[in-house]
């Protein structure tokens, strides 16, 4: 099983950040990353006659960076990239088959209340199930 602590400490090798966190940005600092489970997740895997041999987590990242619209699309894209790039991942013991990113580039969300530009990476990742 893959759990977001396994991936937000993951991200940490990927991309420096200040703050990373899971579930929720408690207090909304800058040059923040923070590590979601997708709101609309996939349906389980069934596969007839025998239990499926992997498991999907939808995962969303958000890029909660500083005030400036530049920085944050670099920074995002930094990211992005270095997603692209993974070709071996294990995850808490757990064998990552691949990475499916779901659009083409990191999505620009906006800024928060305080003005903090954010951008939204999300993805599926694809792991061998443990029985």
């Amino acid at each position: 099983m893959i759990y977001l602590s396994n991936i937000r400490d993951w991200l940490k090798t990927l991309i420096s950040a200040d703050f990373y966190y899971i579930g929720k940005l408690d207090s909304k600092n800058d040059k923040s990353i923070g590590v979601y489970q997708r709101k609309n997740p996939a349906p389980p895997i069934k596969a007839i006659g025998q239990p499926s041999s992997y498991e999907i987590k939808p995962i969303s990242i958000l890029i909660h960076w500083n005030k400036n619209a530049d920085e944050t699309e670099k920074t995002a894209y930094e990211l992005y990239k270095q997603l692209t790039a993974v070709s071996s991942l294990d995850l808490n013991n757990t064998h990552v088959q691949f990475i499916n990113l779901l659009q083409s580039e990191p999505v620009d969300v906006g800024t928060d209340d305080n003005g903090v530009y954010e951008r939204v990476i999300e993805f599926d990742i694809y792991y061998e199930r443990t029985v």
